[in-house]
């Protein structure tokens, strides 16, 4: 039986919902989720029941102490439970509503969109994320089905559904050692195919993860992901993973094309996070926080876990059907983790210059170790310092203007008149 008491948490937190788990009907090639399915033994159900599902639709909306509430669906492949589920997750947000404002988004491949989906999908508002990591060369390099066959034509197909029902999407895109390659190409295809708001994901994936791989495997005492190497050499990559300096050079060769001409038309999530790090604003994208842990994860069987990125026995904060998502996302456990973030930064980040833009970036990428022998350093943290420094000028010109109440999509005009000059 559920708990029957929700506990509204001290601020707000939010949760990536996995109701179908890790599966997916793609097999792309650099994806870190799909190894979850180690967590469960082989007959899984791979589906949230009916009763976590309004457990959890009542409690998420219960605890969280605004008027908002952010619902967000994720994989493996949530399209995978069919229109008929997501009808269901809309019926009980408006039974369990409580008059606060719901809003729902899920993250997709496309490949499974049709006309049901499209006309559910626009009818309830629902915000698309749509993977797709460039033109066909490109996607297909890595986005693969089950046979390893192509999908691109198939996220289009997808896409097109979205477009003919005017449904709201933004496009994510994984930057790994293929496109990395492209930035400038990547780009322009986005905007091409009507993308307004783009994000891009490193993929920063070690060939033999030993200490992720004893996590799934060692559910009696598994390791902590902090704790340095007996040895100082860095890890070996895996063939798909991102170079750290050419991810810095393929941030700054599209924000280069965006300052000229598409500031305030498109929109590139780690640009809108920078701008808010030079204006001074509070919270932004959890990878450059200055902590974490109101990012939370919940697995299909109501697991919670401290980050979608720590999803592991070690960091399991609780089960949703045992203990209120509030107390959860309040707990020391989550605290904890969240301020460990912050807390073992290495020396050399704490003097950087560019600290108050990064604060270290995500904790799962800091296993390299700094010019001083310290570990702890973030492994795209040559990238950071470039693509930071890079953007400064630009950011302080956005910054003053946004000040002075003026439209930081002025920065092109004054820009351009700066290269004239030179």
């Amino acid at each position: 039986m559920p708990h029957e008491t929700s506990v509204s948490a001290k601020l707000p937190f939010h949760i990536m919902a996995k109701a179908i788990g890790p599966i997916c009907n793609l097999d792309c090639k650099y994806c870190f989720y799909l190894e979850k399915e180690q967590l469960y033994p082989s007959n899984e159900k791979w589906k949230m029941s009916d009763e976590r599902l309004e457990t959890f639709i009542r409690d998420y909306i219960a605890a969280q102490p605004g008027k908002e509430v952010s619902f967000a669906f994720q994989g493996g492949e949530p399209t995978l439970l069919g229109v008929d589920y997501f009808r269901k997750v809309v019926k009980l947000q408006k039974k369990h509503a409580q008059g606060k404002e719901i809003s729902t988004a899920f993250q997709t491949n496309g490949t499974l969109l049709d006309d049901e989906w499209g006309d559910f999908l626009s009818e309830n508002n629902f915000l698309v994320g749509l993977s797709i990591d460039g033109p066909e060369d490109v996607h297909n390099a890595n986005r693969v089905d089950k046979k390893g066959r192509d999908t691109y034509k198939e996220v289009i197909r997808g896409l097109n559904i979205l477009r003919k029902y005017k449904v709201e999407f933004n496009t994510l895109s994984c930057v790994n050692s293929v496109t990395v390659k492209h930035p400038v190409k990547i780009y322009k295809f986005l905007k091409s195919i009507g993308s307004k708001y783009l994000q891009f994901i490193p993929i920063v994936e070690r060939e033999v993860d030993t200490a992720a791989a004893k996590l799934v495997l060692d559910f009696a005492a598994p390791p902590n992901l902090a704790e340095a190497p007996a040895t100082k050499e860095n890890p070996k990559m895996s063939e798909f993973a991102v170079p750290a300096e050419a991810y810095g050079d393929f941030l700054i060769k599209i924000f280069n094309e965006w300052i000229k001409r598409d500031v305030g038309k498109t929109y590139v999530q780690l640009f809108d996070v920078a701008l808010g790090k030079w204006i001074g604003t509070p919270g932004g994208l959890c990878y450059f926080s200055e902590t974490c842990g109101r990012a939370l994860a919940m697995e299909h069987d109501g697991n919670v876990y401290t980050c979608d990125h720590y999803v592991y026995p070690h960091y399991k904060l609780g089960n949703l059907m045992n203990t209120s998502l509030g107390e959860l996302a309040d707990s020391p456990m989550a605290i904890d983790f969240g301020n460990a973030k912050r807390d073992t930064l290495p020396n050399y980040c704490r003097e950087c210059s560019v600290r108050f833009a990064c604060n270290g970036e995500c904790p799962k990428h800091r296993f390299t170790w700094t010019p001083e022998g310290e570990w702890g350093l973030n492994y795209l943290c040559p990238a950071y310092k470039k693509f930071f420094n890079h953007i400064n000028p630009a950011m302080k010109i956005m910054a003053e203007l946004y000040h002075a109440q003026q439209p930081p999509a002025a920065v092109m005009e004054i820009m351009a008149e700066q290269r004239k000059k030179k």
